[in-house]
């Protein structure tokens, strides 16, 4: 703002040997800025020195210079400095930078990124072939990390990913099994350790992570209680390491069905050593259960075509026991607790599928009355 005798209050401007205006203007860290563009007019420089004066006042001003680290560079030091992040979230966040982020952004400069660049970034990465799922996994870490940018570094003033629906996956509908296929599918696998491997994962709503961490004293036969405190994780470079469980939450103990209970007895007799902390799931040799190593000894491929089932996977054994426990008619609460889950999201997607299964038997049923009822006009 400009006072009577012609000086600024705020800032000032200079006409440059070229005829254009370039600003400078005390910043809030006590320090001359000068302006990083500059103006074809004094007017059009008059305005950007109001509007960074009100940037100030609001809190919203960041110094346009620290804006400059590039995004590939600023990223790799977000993930080797994020707290908390366990090994395989590493190695993920790792692979999406270099696989999917740093060959379209890496080389901007973070103040530069514009939800218009990201939007383009997107399309290019769908446009390639990149799976809608990895696409939202790769743009959900973009903007955990240009938040960062925002809230703690102050680097920009906003995050520039703002598209909606870029984070949403849209995986397909996922296969789920039937009690009596669960049971089946058990009975198919060609190495007996792994039954109750099946059951369990199946009627505890376990991972795999979680259900091949198990310990002799996690499993409670007269309580028929499972108690999940932590997760076996397999890196990429073949480690086997333990972590804690996948959420807060995760760290929980459920209830199993006494119908398996005599499978689950069978199996700690036979494959699982009477110290305490014995893991209770191994391979063959003794050591950790590695998921290509269960693939092939259990023949899992050859018992699924056995069963004329098509596309299923470990995890969908999982699915199958939360879609069975809100058949239940459990409580968002239960389903929360024992699947593990910290928010309501998930458990709400299978309150909602139970419900729509629901809506339809009825609409079923209605159909059917009606039918009787015009066969009998008739």
């Amino acid at each position: 703002m400009a006072n009577r005798d012609g000086h600024r209050r705020f800032g000032n401007i200079r006409k440059l040997p070229s005829g254009r205006f370039q600003i400078r203007y005390p910043g809030p860290d006590g320090r001359i800025h000068t302006g990083s563009t500059t103006y074809a007019t004094k007017t059009d420089a008059d305005r950007a020195l109001t509007l960074l004066e009100a940037q100030m006042i609001s809190g919203e001003w960041t110094d346009p210079h620290r804006g400059k680290v590039l995004l590939g560079d600023y990223a790799q030091t977000w993930i080797k400095e994020r707290p908390g992040l366990r090994p395989k979230t590493v190695e993920l966040y790792t692979w999406l930078l270099e696989r999917h982020v740093a060959p379209g952004l890496g080389e901007v400069p973070v103040g530069k990124l514009t939800t218009a660049l990201v939007r383009s970034w997107r399309a290019a990465l769908i446009d390639k072939g990149v799976s809608v799922s990895t696409a939202a996994k790769a743009y959900r870490l973009l903007r955990a990390v240009l938040m960062t940018a925002v809230e703690e570094d102050k680097l920009i003033s906003q995050n520039p990913c703002r598209i909606k629906g870029a984070d949403n996956e849209q995986t397909p509908e996922r296969p789920i099994l039937t009690v009596a296929q669960v049971f089946e599918l058990a009975d198919r696998m060609a190495d007996r350790r792994f039954r109750a491997l099946i059951l369990l994962t199946t009627f505890a709503s376990l991972r795999w992570g979680e259900v091949i961490a198990l310990r002799r004293s996690d499993i409670d036969i007269e309580a028929r209680t499972v108690r999940v405190r932590e997760q076996l994780i397999e890196l990429d470079g073949g480690d086997m390491v333990l972590a804690p469980p996948k959420s807060r939450a995760g760290k929980r103990t459920v209830s199993i069905p006494s119908a398996i209970v005599p499978m689950l007895v069978d199996h700690l007799d036979q494959f699982t050593g009477t110290v305490e902390d014995a893991f209770v799931f191994l391979g063959k040799r003794g050591a950790f259960l590695r998921g290509g190593n269960f693939r092939r000894e259990a023949k899992w491929a050859e018992a699924l075509k056995e069963m004329g089932v098509k596309g299923l996977h470990f995890h969908d054994l999982r699915h199958t026991g939360n879609t069975l426990a809100a058949q239940s008619g459990a409580s968002l609460a239960d389903l929360k607790a024992r699947m593990g889950h910290d928010s309501d999201r998930a458990a709400l997607i299978y309150q909602h599928a139970t419900r729509d299964a629901d809506r339809k038997i009825a609409d079923a049923l209605s159909a059917r009355v009606e039918a009787e009822r015009d066969a009998g006009k008739s």
